[in-house]
């Protein structure tokens, strides 16, 4: 497992700088004040930079959604039962949940993968490694190995999907119960009291919310995860669908494919991406910040700042989806509005200062 993760290492994309430096050049000809796009234009460098083409195409994408259940909610810290991941899973592959409605909006395919469902699913892509994870308050929700296939499935599925033309991804989760394990992930690897980390997910009601707090406790205290060893703390309290994300991330920055982080969950799973290999934070793009009560600290231990804040936290890899429609304007101005030299204008020269 170990060379596994050091094979990865060693593989990661470093920046492509010619390739950012011609992606600023190219904003900086555009008639428009210098920066004035702000995060949407190092957006944009970011992606050159990654893909060393200052020519950015992001015109084939998709949602890759990881499907998984968790068996901590036996322990009531949902609204639904477990029954509903393999349900919208149903209703993803008919195109008919929020992610299916929003992506068409938003011009990207939807491919709901399986990595772990208590149920399977007709249609839905087989990445599965078990019939759903233990019960993290009992004993360890898997095993590092079960962990680790999990995420080099995630980190194949990149590499099958860029053979496939698409040209970046949207990280995107189905899993009744998975708030409870990211927020376990946050309050073990961060060293944060349960209670500040851990939101209503779906819609918990008051005895819900502390059904929840005190499965992660009790889940920290039983399985003594070391947060100096990042797989360990996964294997212990996380879940399969967070497990694939991870490997998309990987995957993202080993294969040059941008990926899009979504909300909480997504953004746990960067996190721990970053942690099992450093520097596949290159890969990684920000969407919008979570209303999870843990959301910005994540993203804010990522060094990675979302551009979107709507108080959104339906998952699925909807929030992640938002971000593209604002990329393309950002491309349709990058790639075809007129330059300086082209309407006979002076160009715009650095002054100083951030602007406004």
């Amino acid at each position: 497992m170990e060379e596994r993760l050091q094979q990865w290492q060693n593989s990661l994309h470093t920046p492509d700088l010619e390739a950012r430096a011609a992606a600023q050049r190219q904003w900086d000809s555009i008639a428009k004040p210098l920066g004035s796009l702000g995060t949407l234009e190092r957006m944009v460098m970011d992606i050159a930079a990654l893909t060393g083409d200052p020519a950015v195409d992001i015109s084939k994408r998709a949602v890759a959604v990881c499907c998984a259940d968790n068996g901590v909610v036996r322990e009531g810290v949902t609204q639904t039962g477990q029954e509903v991941t393999a349900r919208m899973a149903e209703e993803m592959v008919k195109m008919n949940s929020s992610v299916c409605k929003m992506a068409k909006a938003a011009h990207a395919d939807v491919i709901p993968v399986d990595f772990g469902m208590a149920r399977r699913v007709a249609g839905v892509l087989d990445r599965r490694v078990m019939d759903g994870t233990e019960d993290m308050a009992r004993r360890p929700a898997m095993t590092r190995e079960q962990a680790m296939q999990a995420i080099s499935a995630g980190v194949d599925l990149v590499k099958e999907l860029k053979t496939q033309g698409y040209r970046l991804l949207v990280s995107g989760e189905m899993g009744i119960g998975n708030t409870t394990t990211s927020s376990a992930l946050v309050a073990a690897m961060l060293n944060l009291p349960a209670d500040t980390v851990t939101g209503r997910g779906a819609g918990l009601s008051d005895s819900g919310l502390h059904r929840k707090i005190w499965a992660i406790e009790r889940a920290i205290t039983v399985n003594k995860p070391d947060p100096r060893d990042p797989l360990d703390v996964l294997s212990k309290l996380g879940g399969l669908d967070i497990c694939g994300m991870i490997g998309l991330f990987i995957g993202g920055a080993v294969h040059g494919v941008p990926v899009v982080i979504d909300g909480f969950i997504s953004a746990v799973a960067a996190m721990m991406a970053q942690r099992l290999c450093p520097g596949c934070d290159i890969a990684m793009l920000p969407s919008h910040c979570s209303d999870e009560p843990a959301a910005k600290r994540v993203l804010m231990v990522l060094n990675k700042y979302p551009i979107i804040f709507a108080n959104m936290r339906l998952g699925e890899g909807t929030g992640g989806v938002c971000l593209l429609p604002m990329l393309d304007m950002a491309l349709a101005v990058y790639g075809g509005h007129a330059t300086f030299d082209a309407v006979g204008i002076d160009a715009y020269t650095p002054q100083g200062g951030k602007g406004c």
